[in-house]
């Protein structure tokens, strides 16, 4: 019966005390389930193509390969510089692939201590290390029969590289402190704001984990390089912070519009996203003027 579906089973005498503590475990996991696919529901509109906005050249170009790329099973290798989107373009990727209903995982290799990293991916046993209280899943398991998306790739050490290759040719690995050989099924997409060419000349980055990840590659031009998105990405960013903290803004004046196509945004989309939350946030107009925007404070 639990091979077919049930999720637990009572033996007679019957019991009715743990008649009660079955049906309280069974309506937690029903209650679990769906908090997980209403998560999965807004997570996949939140990464949904439509809100990669873009009429440029390049973005068309780019949310066609996306487009393209989606419905395989190929690793995907995105660049771009910092605050470009990357993990939009990845969300996007597994959320209109077959592997939608499964986990989308995402993990910053340059957040994660190197001495913590290989248990992050792999997990560990119960008394692995010091502090290794119990078994632990990692990243890879999480991410079984859905997505990986692994950000900063380039920030690995090389032992961690080579690692990581051994997983993605074999598609096994074992916990940190274990024995078991644990079997995956995992699409990779990895990004990185480094050119990686460099990096391989000058020894930081494996030759062969980089063919491994770059079987499809996705470029992802600076915002100063399709400054023709930007009233649209504004207006965008407009209309989700008016939401989001009660008011009626209309739109930006054309000195502020001006302001924003004539600026270099070394930060990119995330630049131009954080000036209009604080000038929504802090005005009390109904179009965003020059000093509501803190690039021209």
């Amino acid at each position: 019966a639990l091979t077919s579906g049930a999720y637990d089973y009572l033996t007679k005498p019957l019991d009715f005390d743990e008649l009660h503590l079955a049906m309280e475990r069974a309506m937690e996991h029903v209650h679990l389930k769906e908090e997980n696919r209403l998560l999965r529901e807004s997570l996949g509109k939140h990464f949904d193509r439509q809100n990669l906005i873009g009429r440029s050249q390049a973005m068309v170009r780019l949310l066609e390969t996306v487009a393209q790329v989606s419905p395989s099973e190929a690793t995907v290798l995105i660049t771009g510089e910092s605050g470009t989107g990357k993990e939009m373009i990845a969300g996007a990727i597994h959320f209109n692939s077959p592997r939608k209903e499964a986990p989308f995982v995402k993990i910053n290799c340059a957040a994660i201590p190197e001495t913590l990293l290989e248990s992050e991916f792999f997990g560990h046993e119960k008394g692995a290390f010091t502090g290794a209280y119990k078994r632990k899943e990692g990243r890879f398991l999480q991410a079984h029969r859905g997505t990986l998306f692994l950000d900063e790739v380039s920030e690995m050490s090389p032992a961690m590289q080579v690692k990581l290759l051994r997983v993605l040719q074999e598609r096994e690995f074992t916990r940190v402190g274990g024995d078991e050989v644990i079997r995956v099924d995992v699409r990779v997409i990895a990004a990185t704001n480094k050119d990686l060419f460099r990096e391989i000349e000058i020894g930081r980055f494996r030759e062969d984990l980089y063919y491994r990840l770059n079987v499809v590659t996705l470029v992802l031009p600076p915002l100063r390089q399709r400054r023709e998105d930007i009233p649209l990405l504004a207006q965008h960013f407009l209309r989700i912070f008016s939401e989001k903290n009660h008011k009626k803004m209309k739109g930006f004046t054309p000195q502020a519009m001006d302001g924003l196509l004539k600026h270099e945004w070394p930060g990119n989309v995330r630049e131009l996203m954080n000036a209009v939350e604080r000038g929504v946030v802090l005005t009390r107009a109904e179009y965003l003027d020059t000093g509501d925007l803190p690039l021209f404070a």
